[in-house]
């Protein structure tokens, strides 16, 4: 282990503290910051508000792009307007960031966990397929219903885990066959494809984050990524309290949030997206740099899965076993290098504890074994 932080420390030549993973402002941010400021438009309206949902519409391949103050956010609504309503069921993985099963709780809907599997750490069609087969029927309303709980199954959320993507398109053709709408959360995937095709654009909807600690970020923020015309125009309403345009009137028609995107973030957001590509070609070769340190290891570094192209954003290594993930995870933050561990399984967490669960023994060698070591963007490796 030691030769390890060695070389992180070589590779990230510091022997400061060494973060997980830091953002970079080596564009136009300060440029584009500032302009917002000389303008006033601070808040939630200004035309780097829409410059950013353009810039990412373009990007993915998206028709439209509705940005949000973050990410769960975006999740929030996209499963509304999926059509998710009080006491519906939402399939999930268990393996992921808790965001993913607290915007199911936002909509008054239950989570339920399916396995993921190895090669992509996102949900798993096989384990899909088989707990629909299972536990789903098909009533005459046309919906999916499980038998175990009796509650209606309205949407499905994949995760793409560090920015892998999971085998979307089977994902779709399974859920197709069951009615149950596809939402995407790209949170951890901007930049990524899956058979040349940008993540979050399969679904009948999609959403990215740019926290601060992602790939680019604006601070804080997300968006909403879809194809269809009437979603999105609902997307922008929704998240902007559901105000009707007037010159002077307060008139709101429908229940809604204050969810949109302000200016300023927006702002920082452009100039990041035009490094995007840059971000992810040093995040590659920083995956190869850390795969040449690790090709006689008794570590295993993860590698992106079939078909599909990673924007890397965290770099994961899988230990033997959990003793000595503990182990490297108490070594290497002891020495000011900054690791984690994959999340805790969310069926284990107190708020869904009682979530419908498959077996889950994918998630449960993954949850014992990865961890993130340290995947900052390296300017000219």
């Amino acid at each position: 282990m030691k030769k390890f932080i060695d070389f992180v420390r070589s590779v990230f030549k510091t022997e400061e503290f060494i973060p997980l993973h830091e953002p970079r402002f080596w564009g136009n941010e300060k440029k584009y910051v500032a302009d917002c400021i000389d303008s006033t438009f601070v808040s939630s309206v200004g035309k780097y508000v829409d410059k950013i949902e353009q810039m990412v519409a373009e990007y993915t391949g998206a028709k439209y792009a509705v940005a949000t103050v973050n990410g769960s956010a975006a999740l929030h609504i996209a499963l509304l307007l999926a059509g998710v309503e009080y006491d519906d069921e939402v399939i999930t993985q268990p393996l992921t960031f808790i965001a993913t099963a607290n915007a199911i709780n936002y909509c008054n809907a239950k989570p339920v966990f399916v396995d993921v599997d190895i090669d992509t750490m996102g949900l798993s069609p096989t384990k899909l397929k088989d707990f629909l087969e299972e536990f789903v029927e098909i009533k005459d309303d046309g919906f999916s219903y499980n038998k175990k709980t009796g509650k209606r199954l309205k949407a499905c959320v994949p995760m793409h885990t560090f920015g892998h993507p999971v085998k979307i398109d089977e994902i779709i053709e399974l859920c197709n066959k069951y009615n149950i709408a596809v939402v995407e959360d790209a949170a951890e995937s901007p930049g990524s494809k899956y058979k040349n095709k940008h993540t979050g654009i399969f679904g009948k909807l999609g959403i990215l984050s740019f926290n601060g600690n992602k790939t680019i970020t604006t601070g804080g923020g997300g968006m909403i990524i879809t194809d269809d015309e009437n979603l999105a125009k609902l997307a922008k309403h929704i998240t902007t309290t559901g105000k009707k345009p007037h010159k002077w009137e307060y008139v709101h028609d429908i229940k809604a949030y204050n969810y949109r995107m302000p200016n300023l973030n927006a702002a920082l957001g452009c100039a990041q997206i035009e490094q995007l590509d840059d971000f992810i070609l040093d995040k590659r070769k920083l995956f190869e740099i850390y795969n040449q340190f690790f090709k006689n290891s008794d570590i295993q570094l993860f590698k992106e899965p079939e078909h599909a192209f990673s924007n890397y954003w965290l770099q994961a290594v899988i230990l033997e076993n959990r003793n000595e993930r503990d182990k490297f995870l108490e070594f290497t933050n002891s020495k000011g290098v900054m690791t984690r561990p994959i999340w805790q399984l969310l069926n284990k967490s107190e708020m869904y504890k009682n979530a419908h669960c498959t077996d889950l023994t994918n998630s449960q060698w993954l949850e014992d074994r990865v961890v993130n070591i340290p995947s900052s963007v390296i300017k000219d490796l």
